[in-house]
């Protein structure tokens, strides 16, 4: 997102994504004008235009809003021109179907103006209407993406994603906002929590909207894109804790087999719970490695925070370390391959027991795996923390 610096008389911004609602377009500017009347805030009301055919453009200029052209074809990318090039302090943002109040933006304004960086509404406790949200939205899709929302971001908000939100220009314009689809409403909350942004939320209320023609949504395939958004911004949980699990369980699981079998009840554990446990064991080393690789990328890239904790990690955990461990993991089981066939040649390479074979070549295989896994990984990870030279943009759009 480009650096813009705004326009100190214009306090509020009230920014609308439009394509193709000359339907309900109208209604919506008028509401925005008359609630910047009737607060007697300095304000504005901007369209930003994905490409309308239907004459949403001179309805809104002929009502008083600003017309702003978004090439880019995506809710994101409509929102993305409209901040750039909204003149306000602060912004509040909606769609432009008459289904969002922008009557009543006073606890909005109130809250912007204490401080908070971003004030999201919250449509479950502000009040849905009959009809304005569709069962499978409001029973599951809404309540389970905000709650693991919730769960992995700690933003301290009930509705994920509810679309009439506000906040500082400033401060959102510093998240560098990348998302042009309907990821955007996710990253601005994820991104303004991971930046330990001060997010507060107010009671907003829905009802159904005026068009006659179905939504932009389509529930499952957008529900999925902001589900896969949610865990790709969150490597702890989709990486680590995963992975965490599955390679203590294989690596207990290996170590107490490779002495003898285990009986638990009436079912015995054996050899061959001995070769799933490996595979399980390196699935979750696998998954701790991309988490590291894809939090080093992450935070290369700009796309996540950097913790002082992971600093520190980072900083000590050096590429050379990684190829000595990796290597020290791989000749233990060498060394222990080693070992077998030196007994094997005790017994002049006659037959040997299967079980107590798989016993020792299951940890062998598994050390070697994991460390050829470990210096990979090193030399990947070398990889993308070679230093690079700055880049910096051709040009800054100031009006």
């Amino acid at each position: 997102m480009n650096t813009y610096h705004g326009d100190d008389s214009v306090e509020l911004t009230i920014l609308m994504p439009c394509l193709n609602e000359a339907e309900t377009l109208e209604v919506c500017v008028r509401k925005a004008l008359g609630f910047i009347e009737r607060s007697g805030i300095a304000g504005e009301v901007v369209i930003s235009d994905n490409g309308s055919t239907d004459g949403s453009q001179s309805i809104a200029t002929r009502l008083g809003a600003r017309v702003v052209d978004a090439p880019q074809r995506g809710y994101g990318a409509a929102l993305i021109a409209g901040i750039e090039a909204a003149r306000g302090t602060y912004i509040i943002m909606g769609d432009a179907d008459d289904s969002y109040d922008f009557v009543n933006l006073d606890g909005y304004v109130e809250r912007l103006r204490g401080g908070a960086d971003l004030v999201m509404g919250n449509r479950f406790k502000g009040g849905i209407e009959p009809g304005a949200m569709p069962p499978l939205h409001k029973y599951l899709g809404n309540p389970v993406l905000s709650g693991i929302g919730q769960l992995f971001f700690r933003p301290g908000i009930g509705d994920f994603h509810c679309g009439l939100r506000g906040f500082n220009r400033r401060r959102i314009t510093e998240l560098e906002l990348q998302t042009t689809g309907m990821e955007f409403a996710s990253e601005m909350v994820v991104k303004a929590s991971l930046a330990r942004y001060r997010v507060e939320e107010v009671p907003t209320t829905l009802k159904k909207d005026g068009r006659s023609r179905p939504p932009h949504l389509r529930s499952w395939h957008d529900g999925w894109r902001h589900l896969r958004f949610l865990l790709l911004f969150s490597p702890r949980w989709l990486f680590i804790y995963p992975g965490l699990v599955a390679f203590l369980i294989g690596a207990i699981a290996v170590g107490a087999l490779a002495i003898g079998p285990i009986q638990v009840g009436g079912v015995g554990f054996d050899v061959t719970t001995m070769v799933y446990a490996t595979a399980l064991c390196a699935i979750g080393y696998q998954a701790l490695m991309f988490a590291w690789l894809t939090k080093l990328y992450a935070t290369q890239e700009g796309f996540l925070p950097a913790s002082p904790r992971y600093r520190a990690v980072a900083a000590s955990w050096t590429q050379e370390r990684g190829l000595l461990v990796g290597l020290a993991i791989f000749l233990l089981g060498i060394l222990i391959g080693i070992v077998q066939v030196v007994r094997w040649g005790n017994l002049d390479f006659g037959p040997l027991e299967a079980g107590q074979v798989l016993r020792i070549a299951v940890p062998s295989a598994l050390g070697i795996m994991l460390g050829f896994q470990t210096i990979l990984m090193s030399f990947f990870a070398g990889v993308l923390t070679i230093p690079r030279r700055e880049t910096r943009p051709e040009a800054i759009i100031e009006n």
